[in-house]
């Protein structure tokens, strides 16, 4: 089978990183990047031998499939072109601005048959993939997403640009209809959302709180699950998971509350034994991948086989459904930031 012919369209922050990938990648030819400043693009091109236009319409009829890593308000326009011209496209997170557009993108794609993929990257990262099979039935999901601003995606709030990753991470485990969802958020840059607390409720009685903040001294992407059988951790950022299940100890011997009852009780004891030996721990190995290289990996197979995306158009609608839910009760809960740095608190 021929090279497939790549194109990126948009080589800032995160684009960049794609054409990289993509230049390296067996089995696939980097044969052209488009951004509208020749400043950004022509530098990329001449580093990765390939083409460099400023308009992405240049790219239609040169390539098999695209990246589209533009801002996300232009994300429906750019992807829109390639998929009417049978162009397979990869579309960064979120899929486009808003349900209605996604729904535009999503039915295009589907009617005209051309693979459609959404770059919610955390479905690859190695302490997904390993933590995702130990886990059966949640009922109660914790999620903190938390970085320094970045100085990009200024178009977006923290929810399209932070807060969705763990939207589609929670609507991947549950599986279930939403049955509610409160949220509160403030802004404390500009005019969009920057912190945002979200609780969703299923039908199937699993709740999952999501904490959200792109304005915060330090990083941390982290999920607890709670189920029957026990309780998963995962650390995103620092790719580790951790299993905590009930020992054969606490399940068939007597507890360590019943122990601590005792008039001879070590609570001292106790207390070093509750992990390891009331409590296992296991923390399964987690492999040094790299999330984006398997994500173009996915996409360049899903394409050249017909295979459906892990993560395609109709999951990127869902998550954006979810995140305009969250949106809109942000909204209902809003309040004056500034009013309140004013009233003095009561004595």
């Amino acid at each position: 089978m021929n090279d497939l012919r790549m194109g990126v369209v948009g080589v800032g922050a995160l684009g960049r990183h794609h054409a990289r990938i993509l230049a390296g990648m067996e089995g696939v030819q980097l044969v052209a990047v488009a951004d509208v400043r020749p400043e950004t693009v022509e530098p990329i091109a001449a580093e990765y031998g390939c083409a460099a236009y400023q308009d992405y319409l240049q790219l239609l009829d040169r390539v098999d499939a695209a990246v589209v890593a533009v801002p996300t308000f232009a994300h429906l326009a750019v992807a829109r072109d390639f998929l009417q011209n049978g162009v397979p496209v990869l579309v960064e997170k979120p899929l486009a601005m808003n349900v209605a557009e996604c729904e535009q993108l999503v039915e295009l794609a589907e009617v005209i048959g051309t693979p459609l993929q959404v770059g919610h990257i955390e479905r690859f990262n190695p302490a997904a993939r390993v933590a995702w099979p130990l886990i059966e039935s949640p009922k109660y999901i914790r999620a903190e997403r938390f970085s320094p601003f970045a100085f990009r995606s200024m178009d977006i709030g923290v929810v399209l640009d932070v807060m969705i990753h763990d939207v589609d991470l929670v609507l991947d485990l549950v599986r279930a209809p939403l049955r509610k969802v409160e949220a509160f958020g403030l802004s404390l840059l500009g005019q969009q959302e920057d912190c945002v607390q979200a609780r969703l409720t299923f039908d199937n009685g699993c709740i999952a709180d999501l904490s959200a903040n792109r304005v915060h001294p330090t990083a941390r992407r982290a999920m607890q699950v709670f189920s029957l059988d026990g309780a998963v951790s995962i650390d995103f950022h620092a790719r580790e998971v951790t299993c905590f299940r009930p020992s054969d100890r606490l399940r068939f011997g007597p507890s360590p509350l019943e122990l601590a009852a005792r008039p001879d009780a070590d609570v001292a004891k106790l207390k070093q034994e509750m992990f390891g030996g009331f409590i296992s721990m296991d923390r399964p190995p987690v492999p040094a991948a790299d999330a984006l290289t398997d994500e173009l990996h996915s996409f360049v197979t899903c394409v050249k086989t017909g295979r459906p995306p892990l993560v395609g158009g109709r999951e990127a609608l869902a998550a954006m459904r979810t995140a305009e839910a969250i949106l809109e009760s942000v909204a209902a809960h809003e309040w004056d930031a500034a009013d309140a740095l004013q009233t003095p608190l009561a004595a």
